[in-house]
């Protein structure tokens, strides 16, 4: 698949649940095709970012499992709910 996400990191800094309260304030922004400037805004992915958030395309076993899951059974074009996994909170689109 080929995917863009938002990540927000949780951290000592930024608990999951601030994560959570932050991620889910940048979904309810997503409108159509701002996707991409908002993942270049919020985005705390360095690798992604400054790509709206673009991580190409992959294969299963590339990403962390409830990424992955999530990534594969999304509808193209569609935005995703928040995912948790061991880096914080994404959205996926």
């Amino acid at each position: 698949v080929k995917a863009q996400h938002i990540l927000i990191k949780t951290s000592p800094q930024m608990p999951e649940d601030k994560a959570l309260a932050k991620i889910k304030q940048v979904a309810s922004e997503i409108k159509g095709e701002n996707f991409a400037e908002l993942a270049k805004k919020y985005s705390e992915d360095p690798g992604s970012k400054i790509n709206g958030g673009d991580l190409g395309f992959f294969t299963r076993g590339r990403m962390v499992k409830e990424f992955e899951e999530t990534a594969f059974t999304l509808e193209p074009g569609k935005v995703s709910e928040p995912v948790k996994t061991s880096y914080g909170y994404h959205i996926i689109k």
